[in-house]
């Protein structure tokens, strides 16, 4: 078990997880069953058959896959004759071209909803502007270099990884099941495919009876789920992900494979999807009772924590998704945008609070003083609330811009959360080359 992560500062605990969880190796989880991780973002397993092997995922990138194949064939020259998709995230479809492209014709399963939202369909019916793939590119800090602005991580996966191909070597599913459950017999192996809505709602688990194995694709990674993905996503439904977990702790698990991250073998396979479900249901039986006491979202993010024993484990470190995140989802996933107070049914524009508020101050020269002042006093939240009100106003929007960037960086490196430290960053970065190019 890693050390806990109370052990180090914020930064140094993501880099301590990020060393542990994403060095590149091919893991021998138990006889016949081997896992590449840190080769791409997500991971890809191999179950070595009689005469065949089963692939499941395959990874963000024709190159990646490349990559992986190299390994496992370093293990075994045996042909590929089925791939598994767990769900349709671009990260464990993209390579599968490489795998097809051996000459063994594999059959490709998965269930009949697969669904990658990223993909340029999906991506067109969001706007013009492609606003969640811009979102996408900050979540993960694509682009975001050293010297400070060091990228620690995609989240759940390495900071960096071979990109040829991105996105690029997706095939159709051959085999799919629209119902509970699904058996799949190939090269001697024996598995059963069981329907989990969690993360996405087409998430499948593997089960592979003979090793006591299960892959659980992305409904269980070392950190605290990603209830929500500050990218932007449709609701994840939080109770069917419960659900799923739950389902997944009456097998009797020996080894524990996720979609990223580590396996975890032994008795602490089952404890950790169990404490994973009792983490979510907790989030929402709290949300849920804060909500019925008529809290906001701003006043649940203080109301929800975790209990010692469930926020004490390492597998539930904020290093991904984030608790104050998951409140705000639930209270917009179940009742939506308003919080409840008519003050904001009809509220203000920035530019009027703006206005307001520099009155208040005494000018607009007096609200960057304080702007100024905050980020000298090291409030940088503060400090970011002040310059959005100075660059609404449309008046000192250059060091107004200055300061956002530096106040971002600076709580940058406050986060546990990659996907945080990652926004963070992206967004500083387009700040200043904002202002290097005299745009205002």
């Amino acid at each position: 078990m890693p050390s806990s992560p109370k052990a180090f500062s914020p930064l140094e605990a993501m880099k301590e997880h990020a060393k542990i969880m994403f060095a590149k190796d091919v893991l021998e989880v138990t006889e016949g069953v081997h896992v590449a991780v840190g080769y791409a973002p997500s991971n890809s397993a191999m179950l070595i058959g009689d005469d065949g092997v089963i692939i499941i995922d395959t990874g963000q990138s024709t190159g990646s896959a490349q990559d992986i194949l190299a390994e496992f064939r370093k293990v075994t020259d045996k042909p590929i004759k089925a791939i598994i998709y767990t769900h349709g995230h671009r990260d464990h479809v993209s390579g599968a071209k490489v795998f097809v492209d051996e000459g063994s014709n594999p059959e490709i399963y998965a269930r009949d909803n697969l669904d990658n939202p990223l993909d340029d369909a999906n991506l067109e019916r969001v706007g013009p502007y492609k606003i969640l793939q811009k979102r996408t590119v900050r979540q993960y800090g694509i682009g975001v270099l050293e010297p400070h602005s060091e990228k620690v991580s995609m989240g759940l996966g390495p900071a960096t990884f071979n990109a040829q191909g991105l996105g690029q070597g997706f095939i159709p599913p051959t085999q799919t099941f629209s119902g509970e459950k699904m058996g799949l017999s190939a090269v001697g192996i024996e598995l059963e495919l069981y329907k989990a809505p969690g993360e996405t709602d087409d998430q499948l688990f593997v089960w592979y009876p003979a090793k006591k194995a299960l892959f659980c694709g992305d409904n269980f990674y070392q950190a605290f789920p990603n209830l929500y993905a500050i990218r932007g996503t449709v609701y994840r439904d939080f109770n069917l992900w419960a659900d799923s977990l739950d389902q997944m702790t009456r097998f009797p698990i020996e080894h524990l494979v996720p979609g990223h991250t580590r396996p975890l073998s032994g008795p602490q396979a089952l404890e950790a999807l169990a404490d994973y479900r009792d983490a979510i249901r907790l989030v929402i039986a709290k949300t849920a009772e804060g909500m019925n006491l008529g809290l906001t979202p701003d006043e649940l993010v203080d109301y929800v924590k975790l209990p010692e024993e469930l926020a004490g484990k390492y597998y539930l470190q904020e290093f991904l998704g984030t608790v104050p995140w998951s409140v705000r989802a639930y209270f917009a996933g179940t009742l939506g945008w308003f919080d409840g107070n008519p003050t904001n049914l009809f509220p203000c524009s920035p530019r009027q609070r703006a206005e307001r508020t520099a009155q208040l101050a005494g000018g607009e020269e007096a609200l960057f003083a304080q702007l100024q002042k905050a980020s000298a006093g090291g409030e940088h939240q503060w400090a970011l609330e002040l310059a959005d009100m100075i660059i609404a106003l449309g008046v000192r929007e250059r060091p107004a811009k200055e300061i956002k960037a530096a106040a971002l960086i600076a709580l940058a490196d406050r986060q546990t959360s990659a996907i945080a430290r990652n926004y963070y960053l992206a967004y500083a970065k387009e700040l200043k080359a904002q202002t290097a190019e005299g745009t205002t």
